[in-house]
């Protein structure tokens, strides 16, 4: 008797499970963070020495992806393209790294002798800006951006 109780229970329950496994597997795809592509296109750059270092942020200390771009000589632009880049807030920060050394160079009263820029194109001050002033709302497919690269004399 208690046998019959057991598989009775089994199958009864076996729709149930499965249904629910169902359920949870379709929420969890339809939470699934879209991804999209993020283009950074770099103005301004004074020549074509060295490479462009683009980093982008999610708050003041991390970064999400990271690459180098290449300077086109004609045009003294450059472009980095980040690809499957979950949607969200995001800063860009980058930098000409004319000797290729892989630092942001500085004279020895604390100015860049390299150029630099950041997402949103703050203006021109002393030390970076704020994280909230070069954040940007990152949506998917693609999202371009435009930095200015900023020189002191």
């Amino acid at each position: 008797m208690i046998g019959i109780i057991r598989r009775n229970l089994r199958i009864a329950l076996l729709p149930a499970l499965c249904c629910s496994l169902f359920f949870v597997a379709s929420s969890s795809l339809a939470r699934a963070q879209k991804t999209g592509t993020l283009i950074v296109k770099i103005t301004g750059i004074r020549n074509a020495e060295g490479n462009i270092r683009v980093a982008v942020r999610t708050d003041e200390t991390n970064i999400a992806a990271a690459t180098i771009a290449v300077i086109d000589p004609k045009t003294l632009t450059a472009e980095a393209v980040f690809d499957n880049l979950p949607e969200g807030d995001y800063g860009v920060a980058v930098f000409h790294d004319e000797n290729k050394n892989e630092k942001l160079d500085f004279t020895d009263f604390g100015m860049p002798l390299e150029g630099y820029g950041h997402s949103n194109n703050p203006a021109r001050r002393q030390g970076p800006p704020d994280f909230n002033e070069s954040k940007f709302v990152f949506s998917a497919p693609t999202t371009t951006i435009t930095i200015n690269l900023i020189y002191w004399p």
